[in-house]
Order: structure tokens, then C-alpha cells, then sequence
């Protein structure tokens, strides 16, 4: 079953045309011209119950505005969508009683009353029965470790606390479907890891389907298995994370530590017939270039036994350049011969 579908959805939005000039000003006053701008151009896609979905963009690529139709915020200039069976803008007074929402730098939190009373008005908006939402907010509460927050105004939260206590107003009425964008933003890495394990174990354990919206790729990699990427109100790809890298990964790079001196002819001579690049800068150390056809154990089994190794690192491509190659080229789609990534820096496994 699928939670959320689109079909060709199209956002547009009607622009006033400033003439140039005080004449051009006055005749503004009388009669104003207009351009249309398309923000959103007749995307298609589906989400099934219970998936974690990256949705990922520069800014101006469209997110938001996406967001705003999925939520019932803003009404489409066209196309079809549905999510948890409901039209948005449609039926908003039933429908927004299955979702919950998250707007990293918009607060549904009242700024001067307490955290609990908060979420006591939030209980009579969702009108969630006394006793659900005690049982639904003791589980939350305990799961962020929110117990000496309840009582304090929201002004005095620091950010990350405020967006803890944002998650669980969010989450008070148990929603089947719940909109992030841009979660984590400004927040230190220590919160983060805390929020994107709480999402991973609230949906793991409620089979909640979440769409995220972030410039933060880590959140991509620790929480999504898929990928909805949007450009210029396009999607250029729709995917596996993995199949992304896949596409779009030049290779993998191998970093020997050695206790005794290792010519760097040795190491090409224990790996000749491999289509490898080796470089070193002395005899202690000494690096390999993998492309991906390659697999690293066969690599790894020339020279481990034959040298004297202390370490060994891989560093993986990294999503952050891959996106980045992505959007210079406008394209999900590689080219033949074409160079994805610039291997700037990676996650690095020890060995």
C-alpha cells in the first residue's frame, strides 16, 4: 500500500513584473504585469507505507514547496496527489489528524507557556482522548529524555532541546505519516545522532512513514535506503542510496601503514594484471586507487601476508561530492568517460 502518491503535480506561482523607472513605477500602480514561475514541474512518485525517504534538493529546487502541497498548506496548479488516502487540501480538517509535520525553523510550540501545555493544547487540536495521550506522551517523553523540560517556557530551550520537543508534539496523535524538513538543522552532532536514532526505532517499531527534506547528507545516510532528488522543479533521480553511489562512485581508496619499509615497485609488482594507481609518499606508507569494478578483498589479498601492515584505512566515496557532481552536471544520469566525484574527503573504515 502506498502512504503517499504524486502524479504530474505542478506548483506555480504568478510573479509581479517591476517596470523600470518612475513611469514604469506609476504605471505599475494601474495596471501590473505578471510572469508565472513554475516552482514545481509535473513530478511523479510513490512512497510505500512505512518507507524513510530522502528528499533532497538545492535550495530553490522545489522541496518546500512540494512539502506544503503534501501537507495541504498550498493547493496544486495541477495534478493528482493523495496521502493516507486523503486529498490535502481537500479534506485537511480529517486528514491532518494522520499526519505530523516538522519545520526545523518554524515552531508549533507557544514561546512563553510551558512544554507540557503545549502539548496539552496540542492533545484538544488532534483530539487525542486523555488517556492515549498520556500513554503516547510517558513513551515519548521517556524515549527523549524530555523529563526536566515539561515544565519550562519554550523561549528558555536551547535548540536542540526545542527540537525534541518538537518531535513529540508532532508525534502526540500517533500519525501513520510524518513531514521533516530540515530537522536537524544548526543542531551539534550529539543531538542529531540522538534524533535520527529515535526516528529509525519509531519507525522501525510503528511502521510510521517519514519524508525528509535536508541539506544534511549524513541524515540521508544514516536514516533513507531511497533517494528523491529534485532540480529546477524536476526530479532527476529517484533511487536507491546505494545505487546512487553505484552510478555515480569513481572507486574506492585503500591506505597502507607498513612497520617496515615498503618500495612502492613491490607493492606494483604483488598487484600487477589489477588496473590499480599506487602512490606513496615514503616507504612507510603508501595509497591504491580502486576502481569499482574491482572488488578491495582481491586487492587486499596481494599484499596482506607479504607485507609487514599496521593499518589499513578505505575510504568510500562520499555522498556529499556525489550530490555535488550530480547538480554541476544537471543529471543523474552519468555520462560515458564522464569523472563523477572529486575524492575530497570520505567515510574511512579501519581495517
Amino acid at each position: 500500500m502506498n502512504a503517499i502518491e504524486v502524479k504530474d503535480l505542478r506548483k506555480t506561482f504568478k510573479v509581479q513584473k517591476n517596470r523600470e523607472g518612475l513611469k514604469g513605477a506609476f504605471l505599475d500602480l494601474f495596471k501590473r504585469e505578471y510572469n508565472e514561475v513554475a516552482a514545481v514541474k509535473d513530478i511523479s512518485f510513490r512512497i510505500p507505507q512505512g518507507e524513510i525517504c530522502g528528499y533532497i534538493g538545492e535550495n530553490g529546487a522545489g522541496k518546500s514547496t512540494t512539502i506544503k502541497m503534501l501537507t495541504g498548506i498550498l493547493v496544486p496548479t495541477s495534478g493528482h496527489l493523495s496521502v493516507g488516502g486523503y486529498v490535502p487540501y481537500e479534506e485537511r480538517e480529517k486528514f491532518v489528524q494522520h499526519i505530523g509535520v516538522v519545520f526545523g525553523q518554524r515552531s508549533q510550540l507557544w514561546w512563553d507557556i510551558g512544554v507540557i501545555e503545549s502539548f496539552q493544547l496540542l492533545r484538544k487540536v488532534y483530539r487525542v482522548s486523555e488517556q492515549d495521550f498520556k500513554h503516547r506522551l510517558d513513551e515519548l517523553v521517556e524515549r527523549l529524555q524530555l523529563q526536566d523540560l515539561l515544565n519550562r517556557p519554550v523561549r528558555k530551550l536551547s535548540l536542540g532541546q526545542r527540537m525534541r520537543c518538537e518531535l513529540v508534539a508532532a508525534l502526540l496523535h500517533n500519525p501513520s505519516i510524518v513531514f521533516l524538513d530540515e530537522p536537524t538543522i544548526g543542531l551539534d552532532i550529539v543531538v542529531k545522532s540522538e534524533i535520527r536514532e529515535f526516528l529509525k526505532d519509531m519507525n522501525r517499531e510503528h511502521g510510521t512513514t517519514i519524508l525528509l527534506t535536508t541539506h544534511d547528507l549524513q541524515d540521508i545516510e544514516a536514516l533513507c535506503s531511497r533517494v528523491i532528488m529534485l532540480d529546477d522543479g524536476r526530479i532527476i533521480y529517484d533511487g536507491g542510496l546505494e545505487e546512487l553511489k553505484n552510478r555515480w562512485g569513481t572507486g574506492r581508496e585503500v591506505q597502507f601503514q607498513f612497520g617496515t619499509g615498503t618500495k612502492l615497485a613491490q607493492l606494483q609488482s604483488w598487484t600487477a594484471g589489477l588496473p590499480l594507481e599506487w602512490s606513496a609518499d615514503n616507504d612507510l606508507g603508501a595509497k591504491v586507487w580502486i576502481p569499482l569494478e574491482i572488488n578491495v578483498s582481491d586487492v587486499l589479498g596481494q599484499v596482506v601476508g607479504k607485507a609487514d601492515i599496521t593499518d589499513i584505512k578505505i575510504v568510500e566515496t562520499n555522498t556529499d561530492d556525489i550530490v555535488r557532481s550530480i547538480y554541476q552536471s544537471g543529471s543523474a544520469e552519468k555520462k560515458n568517460g564522464e569523472a563523477a566525484v572529486q575524492q575530497d574527503e570520505g567515510v574511512v573504515t579501519h581495517v
